[in-house]
């Protein structure tokens, strides 16, 4: 386990990174003893920072949600990470939402559903029906994700490990959210929500297809884990945050000049475009 002052200096290693742009080497290979529990602890380190420099967390995301990017990333559950309000993108019904590309450093975009909560949920024993009922309603969302950890070991061109994933806050840097139309907000109790699905267009280019059921077979199994995987920290869900439930496709690199459009359907579409 990594002590407290070197937690403290990779948080704010990787605050630099997120101002400078300047992607990190990997935590793991120059701290090989890491742990998953040192990953969540810089990562929360960083938040820390993030929040006294003004920062509001407005929820949180889980991430690795399906079987095979568990395997690929050699552990048995998700992983998860802290939405905060500087991340926030709203995307208006009939228009193009510009997100400046400058804003990252290797952005990559993921279709997800967003729950939101108008009750806290509390760990350790929190089931699917509990956050349903929590649930003021369910949205289309699209996450950004980010590499302030490189991707890629510049020298070896080894992927990051999982270790590096969650100190960097499980890759999030930001969530495209809509409004103006009724059909983004979706009844968690008359909606079939395995069955939710969208289609990825990039460039006019149909890029990714989904259902919402790639998440564990059902996306508010995630936010059960979630607040269960929090109780032990003294932490919950509160009414009023975002949660993402995880991604339904593979992440598509994005870059200045790319145009997206996430179809969901019977639950509207996002459209947005990197500038």
């Amino acid at each position: 386990m990594l002590d407290d002052t070197l937690i403290q200096q990779l948080a704010a290693a990787l605050d630099r990174a997120e101002k400078s742009r300047v992607p990190l080497a990997h935590f793991s290979k120059a701290h090989p003893g890491m742990t998953i529990e040192d990953g969540y602890r810089i990562g929360r380190a960083w938040v820390e920072l993030q929040k006294a420099q003004g920062q509001r967390v407005i929820g949180h995301k889980i991430g690795l949600t399906s079987r095979a990017m568990q395997i690929s990333s050699q552990i048995d559950e998700p992983d998860f990470g802290t939405l905060l309000e500087h991340m926030r993108f709203t995307a208006k019904a009939g228009e193009v939402l510009d997100i400046p590309a400058s804003r990252f450093i290797a952005p990559r975009v993921e279709v997800e559903l967003a729950f939101v909560l108008k009750a806290p949920l509390q760990g350790p024993d929190v089931t699917l029906a509990q956050v349903l009922h929590a649930t003021e309603y369910v949205t289309p969302a699209i996450e950004i994700i980010d590499a302030r950890i490189e991707q890629f070991d510049r020298h070896t061109k080894a992927m990051r490990k999982v270790f590096d994933t969650i100190s960097d806050n499980a890759a999030n840097a930001g969530i495209v959210l809509g409004e103006g139309d009724t059909r983004y907000r979706a009844d968690p109790h008359s909606t079939d929500l395995p069955w939710c699905g969208a289609i990825l267009r990039q460039n006019g280019t149909v890029e990714e297809t989904g259902l919402a059921a790639g998440v564990q077979g059902h996306p508010a199994i995630g936010i059960a884990w979630l607040a269960n995987k929090l109780a032990p920290w003294g932490e919950r869900l509160e009414a009023g945050e975002i949660v993402l439930a995880g991604s339904f496709t593979r992440p598509v690199t994005a870059k200045a000049g790319d145009l997206f459009e996430a179809d969901y359907g019977p639950l509207g579409c996002l459209r947005f475009r990197f500038v």
